[in-house]
């Protein structure tokens, strides 16, 4: 698919699931959606996108605006026609994606929501009266990972790795693109079977059961599966050379990922953070860099675009690679 026609998928896969007057207001302007980051409606309130990084209202005309006075405001009636049109108009078929308080759409992108929690006991069983809606469009930027890939690949196979980023920096970005060139391998090194764990539907977009995005062609994919139990379900089930997982955290995740190792797989994850200073000053985190689970650290930022890798780190703490600067 040439670029043409894959930015009018795009445009299309978007534009389709707001509300009539949302929808009208998109199509007058020719916004490039591959620098789409966020669309947010929010009942009577301006809607906002996050258009290359950085953040505009929808205007009442059409187009992108600074000037809130100019904004498009969202109505009731806008909420819930997205929501029919996120749902295929079937919002019951979708109650466990509403209980956990977002959807994944054909594409990839996913649909998160808020309102009024309806509880049983301790734990969330739906949301009702939603009127918060924030559509994060999934992007794939085949090749971002192509500078990383010497650091994680040794002779031995594949580094236990881990991404390291502030939020809206580009982790699952540069995940995915390297759970798809260690599947797919190359000239000089052979593909591997890699197991995703993808709690929140983010990292292969999966709809109705089947990636979105392109991960490789030795690929399996847990979707909407809690981190830790998948893991292991992965490695009783299909035999992974390498395990991904995004977003680690709790002490279930690190008990797996011990797990993980024990089980001789490699693996590939990402956590929000800044520099080695700040994941030391995480409980969950300390003993893991301290026994140097990890061999490679990945520190990402963004200045011009998501996913620029900052320095890379061996679990000695020595600088590998720091801004484009080998060491």
């Amino acid at each position: 698919m040439d670029e043409g026609r894959e930015q009018a998928t795009l445009r299309n896969q978007i534009v389709r699931l707001f509300s009539g007057s949302v929808r009208q207001r998109l199509e007058r302007d020719s916004l490039d959606y591959g620098q789409v980051c966020e669309i947010r409606l929010r009942v009577h309130s301006p809607c906002m996108i996050l258009y290359r990084g950085e953040e505009f209202f929808l205007g009442q005309g059409g187009g992108l605006t600074r000037d809130e006075r100019r904004a498009y405001c969202a109505t009731g009636e806008d909420i819930q026609e997205t929501m029919e049109h996120i749902a295929g108009y079937s919002l019951y078929a979708y109650e466990e994606e509403i209980r956990q308080g977002y959807l994944t759409v054909q594409g990839g992108h996913r649909v998160g929501i808020a309102g009024k929690a309806v509880m049983e006991g301790e734990r969330i069983r739906s949301v009702k009266y939603i009127s918060y809606i924030n559509v994060r469009v999934s992007h794939q930027i085949k090749g971002c990972a192509t500078l990383l890939m010497p650091y994680v690949r040794a002779d031995a196979g594949i580094c236990h790795t881990l991404i390291i980023s502030p939020p809206r920096c580009g982790k699952t970005t540069m995940l995915r693109d390297m759970i798809r060139q260690i599947s797919n391998g190359d000239e000089q090194y052979p593909g591997l079977t890699v197991g995703v764990v993808d709690e929140r539907s983010e990292i292969g977009g999966c709809y109705q059961g089947v990636a979105q995005n392109d991960l490789g062609i030795r690929t399996d994919v847990l979707d909407c599966c809690p981190k830790a139990e998948g893991m292991m379900m992965l490695i009783r089930s299909m035999s992974p050379v390498v395990v991904a997982v995004d977003e680690i955290g709790d002490y279930r995740d690190i008990h797996a990922i011990e797990a993980v190792i024990h089980c001789g797989c490699k693996l590939i994850a990402t956590v929000h953070g800044d520099s080695i200073e700040d994941l030391q000053q995480k409980p969950l985190f300390e003993r893991l860099m301290n026994e140097r689970i990890f061999e490679r650290y990945i520190f990402l930022q963004h200045q011009k675009r998501p996913g620029e890798v900052r320095a890379v780190f061996d679990q000695r703490g020595t600088c590998l690679y720091q801004e484009g600067r080998r060491r």
